[in-house]
């Protein structure tokens, strides 16, 4: 082959937009505003387009302050123009912060937030309209996708959770119970309020026992379900086992 029937290198910089808008996204919001908006004037005005920001990942690398994560979440909110559907906030969430989301992105249908231990039940209410976690299924109708996780003590039964959730978010079809204290009938409760549910994770549900006709209507409804006592090797956190007791706090 001569050097005439080699074709030249890409030049990145000529990247289709509707392509790159695609592909720049995967970076996640950290690199986009800390290094690839910076190379270039086209990236640049690229990097604030709307289109960019309607999934905003915000994975925490612990290599910079939460003051600067804090910053960076905002103007990336800024970007999105009210545009964003989806964003994951990891470790330095706060009140502040999830106010200031939820005040200028009223689409969103998936919210993750991981160990952001300085959001408070006050203030994940205040973000769905000042309202109590029963009505977060009202405020966001859209709601398809649900992880409501944690780790408690599992000689403690309660339905609420699960009640309000077959209550008000009736569209679910991905949800995630990892160690609720709900019992039967608040799994039952579920199958009755969420007739398009695909994905069911119950796993460490210590309190479901799925007697009855429970474990069959489950089967027969559920395409991907995970029983109380499946592994948790997949798992991305720590996770408590029935016949374990341990005093560390590190948890989601």
């Amino acid at each position: 082959m001569t050097a005439a029937d080699e074709s030249p290198p890409c030049n990145w910089r000529d990247l289709p937009q509707d392509i790159a808008t695609t592909i720049f996204p995967k970076l996640g919001a950290v690199e986009i505003l800390a290094n690839a908006q910076w190379v270039c004037t086209d990236w640049r005005s690229l990097c604030r387009h709307p289109l960019m920001w309607r999934s905003i990942d915000m994975r925490n690398a612990g290599d910079r302050p939460d003051g600067a994560l804090v910053d960076m979440c905002r103007e990336a909110v800024d970007r999105s123009h009210g545009g964003c559907v989806d964003i994951n906030i990891e470790y330095f969430g706060t009140d502040e912060l999830l106010k200031y989301t939820a005040d200028r992105c009223n689409q969103i249908r998936r919210l993750r937030l991981v160990r952001c231990e300085n959001i408070t039940d006050e203030g994940l209410s205040e973000a769905a309209t000042k309202l109590p976690l029963e009505t977060v299924g009202q405020c966001c109708p859209l709601l398809k996708s649900l992880k409501l996780n944690s780790v408690r003590c599992p000689f403690v039964e309660g339905d609420g959770e699960a009640l309000a959730i077959a209550k008000n978010m009736h569209g679910l079809r991905y949800l995630q119970l990892f160690g609720n204290i709900m019992t039967d009938e608040g799994l039952e409760s579920i199958l009755d309020g969420c007739p398009r549910l695909e994905y069911l994770d119950l796993r460490q549900c210590l309190n479901v026992d799925m007697r009855g006709d429970l474990e069959e209507r489950c089967t027969e409804r559920i395409k991907d379900l995970r029983r109380p006592d499946d592994p948790t090797d997949d798992y991305e956190f720590a996770a408590f086992h029935a016949d374990e007791s341990s005093d560390d706090d590190d948890y989601p």
